[in-house]
């Protein structure tokens, strides 16, 4: 028996009608057994911003049945947002996802139930998920006493190459934090015993700097892979990353944005916060008159579709799509030139970072395999 899955990057609902942002791709998604996105912003009308919190915004609680209606069964609230409303935001946003149907994963009150598998048996086939979040304000992540998600951590080192010639540009390496990596392997391990396919989503990576890739995210999903993970979704990036196969087993670095409300203002263009983030991509122009204020890269994004079986993931493809000015993803047609460009594009991100992957046309899809490497 095959269950399909159909999994999509960051949402973040901001809008009276939260049923507008999925308009365009809802019936995709509910033509699956299990829809997984990630959620980016707090589902609450309570809570006080936390000083920490640098962009955010509070979605209507109604956006919780929206998201389900749009055919999202699965949500990872593992990420730097979770706790931008404090407690009373962070536990109104779970209580409402679920109390639309939704099972919430990568977070809860302490670390055990943050580490805590979903497990969804569909066409009886159990599918578990597990959610980690590497981008994290101070004091985000759960602990034996305190709210928040699971944590993966990364340590930075700035080498500098040409040690004669000061204020030149440094390498940059990074790892996992050792005791999250040894905790992380662990509970794929365990889920490993208890389920028939095992999906990781990690939000993780570098923001809206095109293709290129940090360490640690290499060394975390080797490594969850090596513990017996089948899938890894990867997001936070608010662009499309490449594409690999490690050991027969995907790795998607960031899926992009799917469906980010992000207005903005003049006040908000100008202030230090935007202007720190806007050197990252420098073509990136605020449109006031946009509900999507993101760069361009931004508006290019995938749907996966899996097909799992007791075996895995027995075939694998996305559905190119691209964002308007309403921040809703249109899934394109393989005779739409769009389509290509987002083709092309991670095609371009895989070769930049020797990833190899080939995509094949099938229909509207592109089916992903294991590629012959290319040098950057």
């Amino acid at each position: 028996m095959t269950t399909v899955l159909y999994a999509v990057g960051d949402i973040a609902p901001d809008r009276d009608d939260p049923r507008e942002c999925f308009a365009l791709a809802a019936a995709i998604i509910n033509e699956g057994d299990i829809g997984f996105c990630q959620l980016e912003c707090n589902l609450t009308e309570r809570g006080a911003r936390m000083p920490q919190a640098r962009h955010t915004h509070r979605g209507l609680p109604v956006s919780a049945p929206a998201i389900r209606g749009a055919g999202f069964d699965v949500v990872s609230f593992a990420g730097n947002h979770c706790m931008d409303w404090g407690y009373e935001g962070f536990k109104d946003t779970c209580d409402n996802l679920r109390g639309a149907g939704i099972a919430v994963v990568g977070v809860g009150d302490n670390i055990a139930e943050a580490r805590t598998p979903v497990i969804r048996e569909v066409n009886g086939l159990k599918v578990a998920f597990l959610a980690y979040s590497s981008i994290l304000p101070a004091a985000y992540w759960a602990d034996e006493k305190r709210a928040g998600c699971a944590p993966l951590r990364g340590h930075t080192h700035y080498e500098q190459i040409e040690t004669d010639q000061p204020g030149t540009p440094p390498r940059i390496h990074t790892w996992c934090v050792k005791e999250d990596l040894e905790a992380f392997v662990a509970d794929i391990r365990k889920v490993r015993e208890q389920a028939d396919v095992v999906i990781v989503s990690i939000h993780w990576g570098i923001h809206f700097i095109p293709a290129t890739l940090a360490a640690y995210q290499r060394e975390a999903a080797y490594a969850a892979i090596d513990a017996g993970a089948d899938l890894i979704l990867g997001h936070h990036a608010h662009i499309l990353k490449g594409i690999e196969y490690y050991r027969g087993k995907a790795i998607f670095y960031s899926l992009g944005n799917f469906a980010m409300d992000l207005r903005m203002t003049p006040e908000h263009a100008a202030s230090k916060g935007f202007k720190e983030i806007q050197v990252l991509s420098p073509e990136w122009v605020p449109n006031f008159d946009s509900l999507y204020n993101f760069p361009p890269d931004s508006r290019m994004t995938i749907i996966v579709r899996a097909e799992l079986t007791g075996d895995g993931v027995a075939k694998l493809a996305i559905r190119p799509a691209m964002i308007n000015d309403n921040a809703q993803a249109e899934p394109l047609n393989a005779t739409d030139p769009r389509f290509t460009k987002v083709a092309d594009y991670l095609k371009w991100c895989c070769e930049s970072q020797s990833l190899a992957i080939d995509m094949t046309a099938a229909g509207d899809y592109l089916e992903l395999s294991q590629g012959t490497a290319t040098a950057a």
